[in-house]
C-alpha cells in the first residue's frame, strides 16, 4: 500500500514538475523581455525568483494533495483524472498566453479559469481530505495573488 502512495506522488510530481519546465520553455524570455519589464505591474508584484520557488514548493504540495485525493478513489477515476488534466493544460497554456504571444486579457481569462479550478479542487474535496486540504492551499493562495497581478497588467496599461 505504502509503495502506491510513492508511485502516486512521484507520478504527479513528474507531471507538474514538467508542467513548469513546458511553461519555462514556452514563455520564451518571459520576465526578462522588453515587452515585460516596460509594463506598468503591480507595487504587489514579487521579485523574479521569488516565482520559481514559489511555484516548485507549490508543485511537490499539489503533488501530495493530489496523491491523497486519488487515493480516495480509484486512481484511474476519470472526473478527477480530467480535472487534473484540465488543470494541467491551463497552468502551461497561461505561461504561453501572458508571456509568450503577449495576450494579457486572454491569459487573465485563462487564469482565472485555473483559479476557478483550483477552487473547486480545494472546496469540493475538503470533507474527503480534511487537513490534506492544506497542501492545496499554497496553490489557491498564489494563483489568487497571479490573477490579481495578470489583472493589474490588464487595467493598467
Amino acid at each position: 500500500m505504502e509503495n502506491n502512495k510513492i508511485i502516486r506522488f512521484v507520478l504527479f510530481l513528474c507531471f507538474n514538475i514538467l508542467a513548469l519546465g513546458i511553461g519555462v520553455l514556452i514563455m520564451s524570455d518571459g520576465p526578462q523581455s522588453a515587452w515585460y519589464t516596460s509594463l506598468n505591474k503591480a507595487p504587489w508584484t514579487p521579485d523574479n525568483w521569488v516565482f520559481g520557488a514559489a511555484w516548485t514548493c507549490i508543485m511537490v504540495a499539489f503533488s501530495v494533495y493530489m496523491t491523497a485525493l486519488t487515493y480516495r478513489f480509484p486512481f484511474t477515476h476519470h472526473p478527477l483524472i480530467k480535472l487534473y488534466a484540465l488543470q494541467w493544460v491551463l497552468n502551461v497554456l497561461w505561461n504561453f498566453l501572458f508571456f509568450n504571444q503577449h495576450l494579457a486579457i486572454l491569459g487573465l481569462i485563462n487564469i482565472t479559469a485555473l483559479w476557478l479550478l483550483i477552487g473547486y479542487f480545494t472546496f469540493n474535496y475538503i470533507k474527503t481530505l480534511k487537513y490534506y486540504t492544506l497542501f492545496i492551499a499554497p496553490y489557491l493562495i498564489w494563483i489568487t495573488i497571479a490573477t490579481s497581478l495578470n489583472a493589474y497588467i490588464v487595467f493598467n496599461n
